[in-house]
């Protein structure tokens, strides 16, 4: 069935998820080898961290507010007009801490409190949180969770090492394709500026969508002008939030079929042309202080607490095989590190 929005934007109800036999067992040993690479990690720096995003840049305060949202996609938190309280972390990608100046894969991630339903996370069912994760592209340069895997693989020795690992492990066509992904990659100096997507589906109702934040207003405007530090990403944030809110608009993109717009191949563009982007709400990080105490207790807290895709309702479910991995590669990262339980 299809339907049209009274934006006249379309989308199908006719996606699916092609799950192969064997499937679960093989994404359970990948979280535990990305467990094993976590403790590997901690025993030489002596601290247990995040398989990845592992540098944070920022954690705030913001306000989550749904708009008027096509009637269509009214499920979840985005069942009528209100506004949540959330929490937002910024960090980079990488599984080490490494300096700003570095081309890197930014993230954002965005729980929201308060939020009623049942929750997908076995032992977490009353949960009253709703997680978003997104980076900065609107594909993914792995498009399965086997290709991911052999990119920590390489990556798990260091940087240094990185290049002749990943032709180890993903062979000469995959490890150039890879190569001209990350050469491609700009050095982002201000997240405040940068437009974040959710890279692999959801389903949202009978629907299923990506999401991507689009900055809006005034604090999203330019980028900085004081010099651009190991810690650059992070003063930018400090500095534009001290002198007033961050604005962006969530949005979501619907599944239109199998060909363009295909559910489990993350490496897949969806082309805009084909499939508008459809506003849902307004995330307002408002005017704050991140290094007076009262900032940096909230800082400490987010950086506890764990962010993951299945934190959310069956309405809103991680789609595909990337985000089925996830369910147990987030689940033993947060077990490795003692995160917070869900506020």
């Amino acid at each position: 069935m299809t339907v049209e929005t009274r934006n006249a934007w379309v989308g199908s109800t006719d996606w699916r998820e092609t799950v192969p036999p064997g499937e679960d067992a093989l994404f359970r040993s990948f979280g535990e080898e990305i467990r094993a690479m976590q403790a590997a990690r901690a025993a030489k720096t002596g601290k247990m961290a995040r398989a990845l995003h592992v540098k944070p840049h920022v954690g705030v305060k913001a306000e989550l507010t749904i708009l008027d949202v096509p009637p269509q996609l009214r499920v979840g938190p985005f069942a009528e007009q209100r506004t949540y309280s959330a929490y937002v972390r910024f960090s980079n990608g990488s599984a080490f801490a490494q300096s700003d100046r570095r081309p890197d894969l930014r993230g954002v991630a965005v729980k929201l409190l308060d939020v009623p339903g049942k929750k997908l996370i076995p032992g977490l069912e009353d949960a009253r949180t709703q997680d978003f994760l997104l980076i900065p592209t609107a594909a993914l340069a792995t498009g399965t969770p086997a290709e991911f895997m052999d990119l920590l693989r390489a990556g798990k020795a260091g940087p240094a090492l990185v290049v002749p690992r990943l032709f180890w492990f993903c062979g000469f066509a995959r490890a150039m394709k890879l190569l001209k992904v990350f050469g491609s990659m700009p050095t982002v100096k201000s997240v405040a500026t940068c437009r974040f997507h959710s890279g692999a589906p959801i389903r949202f109702g009978d629907y299923a969508a990506k999401l991507d934040l689009v900055p809006v207003g005034e604090g999203s405007d330019g980028e900085s002008k004081d010099p651009f530090g190991p810690d650059g990403v992070r003063a930018d944030l400090i500095s534009r939030l001290a002198r007033g809110p961050i604005a962006y608009t969530l949005r979501a993109q619907l599944y239109v079929d199998a060909v363009s717009t295909p559910i489990e191949d993350a490496s897949v563009l969806w082309p805009e042309a084909i499939s508008p982007f459809i506003e849902l709400a307004r995330l307002t990080l408002p005017q704050q202080d991140v290094a007076s105490p009262e900032g940096q207790e909230l800082e400490r807290l987010v950086e506890a607490l764990s962010f993951d895709p299945w934190h959310a309702v069956e309405t809103l479910r991680p789609l595909g095989a990337i985000m089925r991995s996830r369910a147990h590669a987030y689940r033993e990262s947060v077990l490795a590190r003692s995160a917070a339980p869900e506020p």
